[in-house]
């Protein structure tokens, strides 16, 4: 896009740790400033409609104060059947969530809006993914290593979760929070 290069820096609106390391493999620079945000959705609506919503709202918080800049913002949910899994608050409630996860499929859903010179441009990406049959003992083995507490779904696919996977349907990135494949074309045409 013209006028582009006097863009001064590009920003991810997120603390992610996984969502730093995934834009870093777009080989551009970029900083993280996270979005304070409340990050409530109304799961009674189209969850992919609601998802792409509080991508938009985290990318619009930073891009407030930075309008000369490209913001990202991201979020991603899972859920299976009419159930959204967040983050655990509890180790029974991850071991309720891998129990419903157990030899079943699920979606994880992430929404992505892009915000440059007042444009914005929102997508999301979803990935169908198909667990093993968990026993109780892998469940309490896995939890014990708390990968799974701060995890949507309450596992991690680029952890130790990965051995749950039977298989996957979509974008693996898009599982980890950030569909960068596409990202990466969709930037194209600002950078």
């Amino acid at each position: 896009m013209k006028g582009m290069e006097k863009m001064n820096k590009v920003i991810l609106a997120s603390q992610s740790p996984r969502r730093k390391e995934l834009l870093a493999l777009l080989g551009i620079e970029f900083e993280a400033i996270p979005a304070d945000i409340d990050e409530e959705i109304d799961i009674n609506k189209d969850l992919v409609s609601e998802i792409e919503k509080l991508s938009y709202q985290k990318a619009n918080h930073i891009y407030k104060d930075h309008t000369d800049c490209l913001v990202i913002g991201s979020d991603t949910i899972v859920k299976i059947g009419n159930h959204v899994l967040g983050k655990p608050k509890s180790f029974e409630q991850a071991k309720e969530m891998l129990t419903m996860l157990s030899d079943n499929t699920h979606e994880v859903v992430t929404g992505v809006t892009i915000i440059v010179n007042d444009k914005v441009e929102t997508f999301s990406s979803i990935a169908k993914v198909t667990f093993y049959p968990l026993t109780e003992k892998e469940i309490d083995e896995y939890i014990k290593t708390n990968e799974p507490m701060d995890k949507a779904g309450s596992y991690a696919i680029q952890g130790l979760g990965a051995k749950f996977i039977k298989s996957i349907d979509g974008d693996f990135y898009t599982i980890m929070g950030l569909p960068i494949g596409e990202l990466y074309h969709r930037l194209n045409k600002y950078l």
